[in-house]
């Protein structure tokens, strides 16, 4: 029972953070150059905008096992392919409705809009997160080691 309880304690979210180029990207770039500690669940996929993100791409991270999804946009009327980031917005809004419809859950998938120069937003956003998913506890949807070692032999 104590062997159970410390690995629940040991767990750590695994979320990936789609990133545009010009400002999600540079903000989590300026947080690594200041050092700022975020967790190590995290990572980062660069993408040249948000609005180039297919509802298929953020579906098939959590069907591949992520606990959590943070999209990271630019400013509301500060993007650089002009309203990349409202695409974004209502993707993951619809993509929140299909998650809340299968029962994997909303709170999952987050989207938040930062400048290149707000690292420490960008920290306390990836923060939030990975709160709201420990609470939540793992993907229902992550394979677990049995399956795959089942699968081995």
């Amino acid at each position: 029972m104590m062997q159970l309880e410390k690995e629940q304690t040991a767990w750590t979210p695994e979320i990936i953070a789609f990133c545009c180029n010009y400002c999600g990207f540079a903000a989590a770039d300026l947080a690594g150059i200041q050092r700022m500690q975020y967790s190590a669940g995290l990572r980062i996929v660069h993408m040249p905008c948000t609005g180039k993100i297919e509802m298929e791409y953020i579906l098939d991270a959590f069907e591949r096992g992520v606990d959590g999804v943070l999209v990271v946009g630019c400013l509301e009327g500060g993007c650089h392919f002009m309203e990349g980031n409202l695409r974004a917005r209502k993707r993951t809004e619809r993509v929140c409705l299909i998650l809340d419809e299968i029962g994997l859950g909303s709170e999952r998938l987050k989207m938040v809009n930062v400048s290149d120069a707000m690292a420490p937003e960008f920290v306390q956003h990836v923060q939030e997160i990975v709160s709201t998913v420990t609470a939540l506890g793992p993907s229902p949807l992550k394979p677990s080691e049995n399956k795959e070692s089942a699968g081995e032999s």
